[in-house]
């Protein structure tokens, strides 16, 4: 099959729907779709084996505990039969042409497919539109909702390090560049992704280890930055 796309959730019962609604109505269809939950407490199983039938054979799932969402990722990668690989999160969606978009720039001159994502707020409400490029990427990482990988790319370079709680989807992005990975940007809105999650909660350091680990800051800019960052988060909290 052309694509794999993972989802991996934790008691996302509340989000869900919305997320299997939007790979269930792609208007590309070549695909299987895999959902790795960490043992979720609520409902969140019960969805899952609610919407399988729906999938006509193309959905499967694993329930069990993990070791972060990146491990969980990882497993979903691991578990991929198709040539493209996407990720897609419990509280994001793709736009209905996702996948078909993907589809018309697949060629074997590049290994890492990438295209825009709208912001939402909780409510789903609008708040902008992303459109990073990978030619900055020493600067700022791509929203992986909106990123598409072959599984060679994978088997070559690696997955999700599980050093970082936050960052490994940049760190592997670095990691891809540095490794001569090929990148092609589409120019549409590919998923919408929900603000307020972790990696909007969690303090920079590790994009700032990142950076450094790859010779992006230098060790005293890297010290710079954490201990710039303590002190603006002690202020803020006063």
């Amino acid at each position: 099959m052309k694509f794999s796309i993972i989802t991996v959730c934790y008691n996302s019962g509340k989000t869900i729907r919305k997320t299997f609604e939007s790979v269930l109505n792609q208007s590309f269809t070549d695909y299987e779709y895999i959902v790795v939950d960490g043992a979720s407490k609520d409902d969140t199983l019960d969805i899952i084996k609610e919407y399988v039938p729906k999938f006509g054979g193309r959905m499967r799932y694993i329930s069990e505990p993990d070791k972060g969402i990146y491990d969980a990722m990882n497993k979903g990668i691991r578990l991929a039969q198709g040539e493209i690989i996407g990720i897609v999160n419990s509280d994001d969606w793709y736009e209905t042409d996702a996948l078909e978009n993907v589809s018309l720039k697949l060629s074997d001159e590049y290994d890492f497919y990438y295209g825009m994502v709208r912001n939402v707020d909780g409510s789903g409400k609008e708040i902008g539109v992303i459109r990073n490029s990978h030619n900055y990427l020493k600067s700022c990482g791509l929203h992986h909702p909106g990123c598409f990988v072959t599984k060679e790319a994978y088997e070559k370079n690696g997955l999700f390090s599980l050093d970082y709680r936050v960052f490994s989807d940049y760190e592997l992005m670095l990691r891809f560049m540095y490794n001569g990975v090929r990148f092609c940007s589409i120019d549409a809105i590919l998923s919408n992704f929900t603000m307020g999650g972790i990696s909007s909660q969690t303090p920079g350091y590790e994009m700032f280890a990142i950076r450094h680990k790859y010779g992006i800051t230098s060790r005293f800019w890297y010290i710079a930055e954490v201990v710039v960052e303590f002190v603006l988060k002690r202020i803020l909290k006063r």
